[in-house]
């Protein structure tokens, strides 16, 4: 499994100008992420996803390497914890 990092912030075309594609590009400016874990915090579907980062990495805008293995416990803490940050948002209001 690969995990991938920002390595500079692309110009977007119009298919890619939608804030779940912005939230992984920041996301990815502050760390190594796998394609699970961009999943999990952007909200798309898998091939979405796929299909993003293939077009970053075609433009030269990400690293990769070796994701190392997380604990299933942990990638669940962290799942619940995104789509909590998620929902409080909303209910507050926010984007």
């Amino acid at each position: 499994m690969k995990a991938y990092r920002l390595a500079s912030w692309p110009e977007l075309p119009a298919q890619f100008r939608h804030a779940p594609h912005r939230r992984i590009l920041s996301d990815m400016s502050h760390r190594y992420l796998s394609i699970a874990q961009l999943t999990d915090s952007s909200g798309l579907k898998r091939p979405e996803v796929i299909q993003f980062i293939e077009y970053l990495e075609s433009g030269g805008h990400v690293r990769a390497r070796d994701a190392i293995a997380q604990p299933r416990l942990a990638r669940w803490a962290g799942q619940l914890r995104d789509r909590l940050r998620r929902a409080l948002v909303a209910a507050q209001g926010g984007p």
